[in-house]
């Protein structure tokens, strides 16, 4: 059936004959529910919203102001969302391999972040993350980190969408030396930030229940409500952490977080893997959003996080790479084919997570673990114009017969051809609109070698 869905913003301005953007000539995956792939179709863009999605037409009744992607070829698609990030950790890529994570965190990475991060540091690899993520098709994510002001002045550089959160621990962290000052900066960090842009969204992120007491969890909960942002956590991320906690507390990691009030809607917890059908069974009766981290699980041999059996619960898990300390790499194309193999592999099952089921992780439960569901995660008039231009003329992408299993199982981030993000074009045939690539890249390398020394 074809799709043909039109937005009108004034009675004046014709959605077919007044787009300042036209993507046209692809198959459009409109990621909207009931909604089949359209082929030869067209995206229409006024300002920062999606105006019209359907059947392409005659180029002649376009004005000539009318920037025109040509998308033959190609999928047109909603940008990806990476939904659990540090994006500065760009920096630490390969830093740190093939060690268990206590060892990785605790003798390599929090060491190095004492040592290394700097607002500028902090901001040059945010850039370089944020090259990373345009290049591979990520136009959301979600982030928590150290030094997050710099971070915030990255993303603004980029014209990436974020929700970024200052990271909360309770031991001397990068920028804060006396851990009592964390919840203070936490509110001082929303109160700059707090609707200061459209696109960027600040909140708090307290490390995991292991590193963060009792009042601190509470603390940054209330401080949470009361600016209206949610609040970031890294929960039951490996065995050693449920074992801590069961020890000092009695309860289970998702229990424990219940007793202090913590579990909500407005909770996003990553990782996630060590949990019961009871604790399963709370977070979806909490409206929690999880987080699936396949990759960084994988590296560390954290375990596999049992999502096949959360979404049968009524769960709708996003997509996320963590930081590259941990992968090594911000490509969700990657991570969406580890995440729909792996459990295929761990269940014996071949139609456990299916390609379809993964790619909305990225797109429409991506949007709603940041919160934007009616604003992003799918094509449709009146929503944020998030869009993706995927390239299918490489050997890897040929045959062509389901647009949905060639983005999961044949893609990667560098068949991203184009990228648009609230209506500005941040990508276009490959070159980078928003940022130098060359000058960001010589930084890193600079900064790069500082740490290495």
């Amino acid at each position: 059936m074809e799709r043909n869905t039109m937005h009108t913003a004034g009675k004046d301005r014709d959605p077919l004959t007044d787009p300042d953007i036209i993507i046209q000539g692809g198959i459009v995956l409109t990621m909207a529910e009931g909604e089949a792939p359209l082929i030869d179709g067209k995206v229409c863009i006024r300002g920062d919203r999606i105006i019209y999605v359907g059947k392409d037409q005659d180029l002649s009744r376009y004005p000539e102001k009318a920037e025109i992607i040509d998308a033959k070829k190609g999928i047109i698609m909603p940008g990806l969302i990476n939904a659990h990030s540090h994006t500065a950790m760009t920096l630490f890529r390969g830093l740190a391999d093939d060690l268990p994570l206590k060892e990785w965190l605790f003798d390599k990475i929090f060491p190095a972040e004492a040592t290394h991060l700097s607002p500028e540091t902090v901001y040059w690899g945010t850039l370089l993350g944020c090259l990373e993520m345009i290049a591979s098709g990520t136009t959301s994510v979600v982030d928590g980190y150290f030094f997050q002001d710099s971070t915030v002045r990255a993303l603004q550089e980029s014209g990436l969408r974020a929700l970024v959160a200052q990271g909360i621990i309770d031991f001397p962290a990068p920028g804060i030396p006396d851990p009592r000052e964390n919840l203070q900066r936490g509110r001082a960090f929303l109160e700059k930030w707090c609707g200061f842009s459209e696109l960027i969204a600040p909140g708090l992120f307290c490390h995991s229940p292991l590193t963060c007491s009792d009042r601190t969890l509470k603390e940054a909960r209330e401080i949470s409500s009361e600016f209206s942002v949610p609040l970031q956590i890294h929960l039951s991320e490996t065995r050693e952490e449920v074992d801590e906690i069961l020890k000092r507390t009695g309860s289970r990691p998702v229990h424990y977080l219940d007793n202090l009030g913590l579990l909500s809607a407005d909770l996003i917890a990553a990782h996630v893997i060590h949990v019961s059908d009871e604790e399963i069974a709370l977070l979806k009766q909490r409206e929690v959003k999880v987080v699936h981290v396949p990759e960084s699980n994988m590296k560390l041999s954290s375990g596999l996080a049992r999502i096949p059996e959360m979404i049968q619960q009524g769960l709708t898990p996003g997509l996320g790479t963590d930081g590259c300390a941990s992968n090594n790499d911000l490509d969700l194309f990657r991570e969406m084919d580890s995440a729909a193999k792996v459990h295929k592999a761990f269940s014996m099952d071949p139609v456990t997570m299916t390609a379809g089921t993964v790619l909305q992780m990225a797109t429409r439960w991506g949007a709603k673990v940041m919160g934007l569901e009616q604003a992003i995660g799918t094509l449709e008039a009146g929503k944020k114009a998030d869009v993706l231009v995927v390239d299918c003329t490489a050997p890897h992408m040929v045959p062509l017969y389901n647009p949905v299993s060639n983005l999961v199982y044949s893609a990667t981030g560098a068949d991203v051809k184009d990228v648009v993000v609230n209506g500005r074009v941040l990508m276009r045939d490959r070159c980078f609109q928003t940022l130098d690539a060359q000058e960001i890249i010589k930084e890193a390398k600079r900064i790069g070698r500082g740490i290495n020394k």
